[in-house]
């Protein structure tokens, strides 16, 4: 952080160029889509050609003024021109990242409060929505601290309901957190609402941003307890089946289970194949598949992303297997500064991802070494 508010030349990111180039050099471009719409594309571009089906683009500016400094039109503003930005550059089927808390002070203030949106608010969100729906674009956004989930759930519901009817796919997902013992609950109440109000739901899983800050009473007791809810959910959405954790909110389900679209949000190795052997499955036994949607980081969990790249390229050359795996790498876009405020506040939140980043290079390693004996016979 210190180099962000850094008055020093050799500690600023913006005076020093040495500091600048190495940064850029390294964190930056590991993590990072660019600057621009040129540098932006070119990421998408290389990603493209790797075999990635498409990104997930954030804008990293974010709002960090004190509440008591906060001007509520200015923030809404520089929300709502950087989600148009984002949706600009990104392209038809791609997803944009976002938190209803980035709009400002104000908005995390009436989140906490259970309150809804302002006026300006909900005109920013339904222009950023209205335009995603004519770009054929979907937007993601972000859970955040229990504390404000009621408000971010009920916000994110109320424009599902208006953008996700008789649509090929989603305008809006939700993100259900699920190292939390409620969410399974959560998830099956707006599966009911759902189906009650006949709209598709977006379901993006993850396990969790805010371990180290949630209640423990709150959160499964070990991380196999996470684990295994992950994959309970995730089995229940991708049979479209009341079952495991996920149960019908009133009755046996007999009333049905909701369309939804599915985004696995993980860099769980042992849940991505868990996932694909139940496709498989459906697509032996001729079961209707729900669309799915597999995200990564950029920089972060590439083991995970190229091994279903491998199964997609196996898919369109192989005729015995037919589940083409969409794989996509969720990426920040915006100046180094900016950029490295949105990912340094991201490691406060995740504090595992410095091993995670590390058992990547070592799973890495392993497969460019696996690579090149076979290149020499030596496999």
């Amino acid at each position: 952080m210190r180099m962000l508010e850094s008055k020093s030349f050799l500690t600023s990111v913006e005076r020093n160029p040495l500091l600048r180039l190495v940064l850029r050099e390294t964190f930056y471009k590991q993590f990072c889509a660019g600057a621009n719409k040129a540098e932006v594309q070119a990421t998408m571009k290389k990603l493209h050609n790797i075999g990635y089906n498409g990104i997930i683009l954030e804008y990293a500016l974010e709002v960090l003024r004190e509440a008591k400094d906060a001007d509520e039109i200015e923030d809404v503003e520089v929300w709502r021109k950087g989600m148009l930005d984002s949706i600009t550059v990104a392209n038809p089927g791609d997803f944009i990242g976002l938190k209803w808390s980035g709009m400002g002070p104000h908005a995390l203030e009436r989140m906490k409060a259970h309150k809804p949106p302002t006026e300006r608010m909900e005109s920013a969100m339904r222009e950023v929505c209205d335009l995603a729906a004519a770009k054929g674009v979907a937007l993601l956004p972000s859970a955040e601290e229990t504390n404000t989930a009621p408000a971010y759930h009920e916000w994110t519901m109320n424009l599902q309901r208006k953008y996700n009817k008789e649509r090929s796919r989603p305008v809006l997902y939700n993100t259900y957190q699920l190292y939390l013992r409620g969410m399974p609950a959560e998830l099956s109440k707006h599966l009911t609402s759902a189906k009650r109000d006949g709209h598709v739901l977006g379901v993006k899983l993850v396990r969790g941003a805010y371990l180290s800050s949630e209640p423990k009473h709150l959160l499964w007791p070990t991380a196999e307890a996470t684990h295994a809810a992950y994959d309970s959910v995730a089995e229940a959405v991708l049979k479209r089946q009341y079952g495991g954790l996920v149960q019908p909110v009133h009755g046996d389900g007999s009333e049905g289970f909701p369309e939804v679209d599915l985004v696995l949000a993980t860099h769980n190795a042992v849940s991505v194949r868990k996932a694909q052997a139940l496709r498989t499955e459906q697509v032996q036994q001729g079961v209707e598949r729900i669309p799915l949607s597999y995200a990564q980081l950029q920089g972060m969990a590439d083991e995970v992303s190229c091994e279903l790249i491998q199964a997609s390229k196996a898919s369109n050359s192989d005729k015995k297997i037919v589940e083409v795996p969409r794989v996509f790498k969720c990426t920040t876009w915006g100046t180094m500064t900016q950029c490295l405020n949105y990912l340094l506040r991201r490691a406060a939140e995740n504090k595992d991802a410095a091993s995670r980043t590390r058992e990547s290079r070592v799973a890495m390693g392993k497969e460019m070494r696996r690579r090149l004996m076979a290149l020499f016979g030596l496999a």
